[in-house]
């Protein structure tokens, strides 16, 4: 039953085969078990690149039993097409375009596998990239946002440096009548004479106009903060939406490109393995040696073939004989003095037939 089965899938006549003996029936049998578990190992890769893909089963085993029935019946109809001609150059070139494609399909095939293999370290890679991506993110959009908050930050600067310098001038008049009101500058007499009072009242004034300034610029702090507190909410709106797509940097482009970092070295293993099983089937068919069953098929399509052959070569061959024989033929009768005159005698009675009638019609128009 199964050895029946690796046989349909080899391709071979099963009625011709089963002519032949039991290890050429075996040998048939390999190949086409080859073919039935190259078309498994297709179905399995190409479900689980879809899958990485889409990330869904549903969509994956469809496609990847699709690929897998295709690549099943291109082996089988390439093995089965193959014909041993005791000419190995002639069968590899034969089954050449098949070997091309075979190492595209392992290219293809090979690499979900790697992902999968690879995992840890690929992610590894792509958090690094991840993180490097998050700082460079952050960067450009700082360099949105900083310049407005710095130029808020230097006017809260010289509202504050404003205040300062009335403070300190307040505190400059307010030494200065104190010390003249000790005697150490001034009149430097000792006592709150007019001087004195001069110098107070110019304290008491600035002192007004510093809590005057120190309650306006505060006002005006305060509106910048709070302006400068928005820009660093949209600055931090703006990282946390644009992070979702940076931490979604994980698709399959993104693997395989992560893939490229890693060692050469095992990936290149991985994708000769596949390599392998892809031109399994088409390597053992050339290396199979002649057996019977190539023998007898090569009878039966060679009888077929001259059969044909000689069916069109004796249908021109008749038409040549045919041909040849009219010719000769009426050739003959061409030359027969009783051929001749009769058909003489019958032209001249038919002549005399169209003079009579064209003179009867004459005849009735006058």
């Amino acid at each position: 039953m199964i050895r029946s089965f690796f046989i349909i899938c080899s391709g071979a006549d099963r009625e011709l085969l089963g002519t032949c003996s039991q290890g050429e029936q075996n040998k048939y049998a390999g190949i086409g078990a080859t073919i039935f578990f190259t078309a498994l190992m297709a179905f399995l890769a190409a479900g689980y690149a879809l899958y990485t893909v889409f990330d869904s089963v549903w969509a994956a085993i469809p496609f990847g039993l699709v690929w897998g029935l295709l690549i099943f019946n291109l082996d089988r109809y390439i093995v089965s097409t193959m014909r041993k001609r005791d000419h190995f150059g002639k069968e590899l070139l034969q089954a050449s375009p098949r070997i091309v494609l075979a190492v595209i399909i392992a290219v293809v095939i090979s690499k979900p596998l790697e992902l999968k293999i690879f995992e840890k370290e690929i992610n590894q890679v792509l958090l690094e990239r991840k993180n490097d991506l998050t700082l460079a993110n952050q960067e450009q959009i700082a360099q949105q946002y900083n310049p407005a908050i710095a130029e808020k930050q230097a006017e809260i600067a010289g509202l504050k440096q404003e205040i300062a310098d009335k403070e300190a001038a307040t505190d400059a008049l307010y030494n200065t009548y104190i010390a003249e009101a000790e005697g150490r500058e001034g009149t430097l007499l000792v006592g709150k004479g007019p001087v004195y009072a001069e110098k107070r009242e110019k304290h008491d004034a600035s002192l007004a106009e510093l809590a005057d300034l120190r309650e306006t610029n505060t006002a005006k702090i305060t509106a910048i903060e709070s302006e400068i507190a928005t820009l660093e909410s949209g600055y931090a709106q703006a990282v946390e939406g644009s992070q979702s797509v940076i931490d979604g940097f994980d698709g399959l482009m993104a693997r395989i490109d992560a893939l490229g970092e890693l060692p050469w070295f095992p990936s290149f293993f991985i994708f000769l393995l596949f390599l392998s099983i892809e031109t399994a089937p088409i390597l053992v068919k050339l290396m199979t040696p002649k057996g019977p069953y190539d023998m007898k098929l090569e009878d039966e399509e060679t009888t077929v073939s001259a059969w044909v052959k000689q069916k069109v070569d004796q249908r021109f061959k008749l038409a040549d004989t045919d041909r040849l024989l009219n010719e000769r033929i009426y050739g003959e009768i061409a030359d027969e003095e009783a051929v001749y005159a009769y058909k003489k005698e019958k032209a001249e009675q038919l002549l005399r037939l169209q003079a009579d009638k064209f003179h009867e019609l004459q005849s009735r128009h006058l």
